[in-house]
């Protein structure tokens, strides 16, 4: 992996670079109908009015060097004010104590339209910003899980995140601020070519391409630096994110000193090119301010000399020096205007390429609801692969009748729980069908579909929330008492009783407050909840202790009673009264039938039975020593041989390597 990422490395920054600088014109067609939205008219008239606003701020922007002007010239004796109707008016303009007193209105003026204006436009702004996060949002749940497996999920929110912010800086930036302050520039050479001569707006445009040019240099270089740091933070970010999640693991190997270590190095590096980037940016700085000012003075000093020579005034002098710098502001902040869109179209694209990824399976054109009258699943020669170049299952038929029990047993890595991933359409098949009822289940909607299916997975994960939101999550519409009855046939409501805060306790990050038999029992009382005329159960049973296995077994033979049921068991214990039994080995059915005819063939399922059994008889044995010892409260029982890992864990390396 490491030598893959290098390998690249070298071209990464120049790719970027042009994918920033192609794609301002798609980014801003993009966004424009978010900024502009079709259904909302009362955003369309806060464009309007932040338009007005903006004009009109940058009209007492440009009143405010002639009020200046003005006073001086009047408190120098020198009449230059502007020839007024009468000799009132004519007072008024040329009173030094009322043109100061119009100077400063006129610079409060502006700040309150600028305020008002970005006040009046933070809605649409925002109304964007939610838009887009909240399609990237929807459409990541959209995305295959091919593609989650091979994306870390500390990356995924990172660019959720920067998009977000990058909108933000991309609505404000372009389209309130950098088109007008190219106008006001355009406007403040007008007015120096009208108040003075040619000079002047020579040295100030040549002053400006040199500006712009050492800016575009300058940040040219920077965003590399700016790159390495954002993908370094990245990096630390989703390193800290991963050893969060897997707090326990760290523990039980002692690696918090190893973990901390990673994290660091990671931080070393955004260190590094944070450093270097304050440093480029206090060069950028330094330049643009030596450029600028080269400008000023040069403009100052014809100023100066016409002063001398009579055709200027000081107020000219103040004048010119006033509008220089009114100048420079929009000038600086040009600079950093396109340091920022650069790195925000870089984020942007980033989210946009994300929406742009077509989902691996998505409904038909056209596609209808299914309908489930009985419940019978039929698996018609089925081939999968997550690498073309490992097969996993190689022309699987079989038949789940409706109302019937089938169990998949085999050794791990025979491709058991892909058929439920497959069944419920995370993955599509390479070749043949899956059927529910006679429909293939490529032709209806993924909606109807997973919501005609129950699942009790293995490994249970619970959202960090209560247990009445993560029961009840099977079905939102359901009232308390259908939840606490779910929690009742799932054998945990006498434990949620015990708790203090009852059905409100929280079950924190993926439920890690919880047992793996409680955690297990939410999910099925989940499942339960959800009532699916289909259930899929990868053995739901296995991180329960035996006395509450069973009493989980008959609940959940209960609540299968009358549904079809796909039963994934490493157990064998468990799936002795199956209707069938499906033995798979390399992605091939080596064996079918009940329990009873199987063990007679001597086949892969008695030998699998067998080796359970004796490594059930020698728990046995070592459970009734330490009784004899007296240590059995101390004393751990070794992991069943039944529980068989699942090939789910050997195609989910297969996958995310790809």
């Amino acid at each position: 992996m490491v030598s893959t990422r290098n390998h690249h490395s070298g071209a990464e920054p120049a790719a970027a670079d042009a994918l920033a600088q192609a794609s301002l014109t798609r980014t801003l067609i993009n966004l424009w109908p978010h900024i502009w939205p079709g259904d909302r008219i009362d955003l369309k008239w806060r464009v309007a009015g932040s338009l007005v606003l903006l004009v009109l701020a940058k009209l007492a922007t440009l009143s405010v060097p002639f009020t200046f002007k003005w006073a001086i010239d009047a408190l120098t004796g020198a009449d230059t004010a502007p020839v007024a109707p009468s000799n009132w008016l004519l007072w008024l303009v040329a009173s030094p104590l009322l043109m100061t007193a119009a100077y400063g209105a006129g610079r409060v003026l502006m700040a309150l339209l600028t305020q008002w204006r970005d006040g009046i436009f933070a809605k649409v702004a925002m109304h964007a910003v939610r838009r887009l996060a909240y399609l990237t949002f929807v459409h990541m749940h959209e995305l295959s899980l091919r593609f989650h497996l091979e994306r870390r999920t500390g990356g995924l929110t990172r660019v959720l995140e920067r998009g977000r912010l990058g909108i933000e800086v991309i609505v404000r930036m372009v389209i309130l601020q950098l088109v007008p302050t190219l106008v006001e520039v355009a406007l403040l050479t007008a007015v120096l070519l009208w108040q003075f001569d040619w000079r002047y707006v020579a040295v100030t445009l040549l002053t400006v391409l040199i500006y712009m040019w050492f800016t575009y240099v300058a940040t040219e270089w920077r965003i590399d630096i700016r790159r390495r740091m954002n993908d370094s933070d990245t990096e630390a970010n989703t390193k800290a994110i991963d050893s969060l999640l897997n707090y326990e693991t760290v523990k039980y190997f002692g690696a918090e000193a190893r973990e901390a270590a990673r994290y660091d190095r990671s931080m070393e590096r955004y260190e590094r090119a944070s450093v270097k980037t304050y440093t480029s940016l206090a060069l950028l700085n330094i330049g643009q301010a030596v450029i600028f000012t080269a400008g000023l003075t040069a403009t100052m000093l014809m100023c100066a000399t016409g002063v001398r020579n009579g055709t200027n005034t000081v107020g000219d002098f103040v004048m010119v020096n006033a509008m220089m710098i009114q100048l420079y502001q929009p000038l600086n902040f040009m600079g950093m205007v396109y340091r920022e869109i650069k790195q925000a179209v870089i984020d942007i694209e980033k989210m946009f390429g994300m929406l742009a990824r077509d989902p691996e399976v998505k409904d038909l054109p056209g596609a209808k609801a299914l309908v489930v009258p009985a419940g019978g699943v039929r698996f018609d020669d089925v081939h999968f692969a997550y690498d073309p170049e490992r097969p996993i299952l190689q022309g699987l038929s079989f038949e789940v009748p409706a109302g019937k029990t089938v169990a998949i047993v085999g050794p791990s890595g025979a491709g058991k729980s892909t058929l439920s991933r497959l069944l419920f359409r995370l993955y599509e098949v390479s070749g043949g069908r899956i059927l529910i009822d006679g429909q293939d289940i490529r032709a209806v909607t993924q909606a109807s579909l997973r919501g005609a299916i129950g699942m009790v997975p293995q490994d249970t994960v619970l959202f960090n929330d209560t247990i009445r939101y993560n029961i009840r999550y099977g079905r939102w519409e359901a009232t308390d008492a259908e939840v606490e009855e779910a929690a009742k046939l799932a054998q945990i409501d006498a434990f949620i009783r015990r708790s203090p805060q009852g059905y409100d306790t929280e079950v924190g990050e993926r439920g890690l407050k919880l047992s793996g038999g409680e955690k297990q029992r939410v999910a099925i009382a989940r499942t339960i909840l959800k009532a699916p005329p289909i259930l899929v159960l990868d053995e739901a049973t296995s991180a329960l202790d035996s006395h509450t296995e069973q009493e989980i077994q008959d609940a959940l033979e209960r609540v299968s009673r009358g549904r079809t049921s796909l039963v994934i068991a490493h157990r064998l214990s468990t799936i002795v009264g199956a209707d069938e039994i499906i033995v798979l080995d390399r992605g091939r059915i080596v064996e079918r039938g009940r329990h009873a005819e199987l063990l007679g063939t001597g086949g892969l399922y008695a030998s699998m039975w067998n080796r359970q059994r004796e490594a059930d008889a020698a728990r046995e044995r070592l459970a009734q020593v330490a009784d004899a010892d007296g240590d059995a409260p101390n004393r751990r029982p070794p992991a069943s041989a039944d529980a068989d890992d699942d090939d789910e864990g050997d195609d989910v390396v297969t996958a995310a390597a790809e």
